[in-house]
């Protein structure tokens, strides 16, 4: 995890840096935000014990990543506070969103599919984004 975010640093420099378009061929450009979608990928997904594919899968990772910054933040309700989650972490399970590293440490939310789970917290950050314009 620690390396990735360290690569991640190291490519964002390049692209930030003023001669990035002149200096790098398209292909070579294309290669570098690949690398930076798939690393960032990696650093969301750490939590993630469920399979993720196809183009959405960025989005995903990205969204689950989002909750779990909400969570360590402010807490989810009187058992699960910001303390304990910060402790103990926060994952997604096939069925579950759970307190802990796998799927049977404490539940937050259980869900009947991976779909529904993901829906959950899709539309759990889309009420955080509208809360916050408002």
């Amino acid at each position: 995890m620690k390396n990735e975010k360290e690569k991640l640093e190291k490519i964002n420099l390049i692209i930030r840096s003023d001669n990035f378009y002149t200096k790098y061929s398209s292909d070579e450009r294309m290669k570098y935000l690949q690398q930076i979608n798939d690393l960032e990928f990696k650093i969301n997904k750490e939590n993630i014990n469920i399979t993720l594919r196809g183009n959405n899968k960025y989005y995903y990772a990205h969204q689950c990543a989002m909750f779990t910054k909400h969570l360590i933040e402010h807490g989810y309700d009187k058992h699960s506070t910001k303390e304990a989650i910060s402790k103990s972490g926060v994952c997604f399970n096939e069925y579950s969103i759970n307190l802990g590293y796998n799927q049977y440490c404490t539940d937050l939310k259980r869900f009947n599919n991976k779909e529904e789970m993901l829906g959950f917290v899709i539309g759990f950050n889309a009420c955080l984004n509208a809360k916050e314009v408002a």
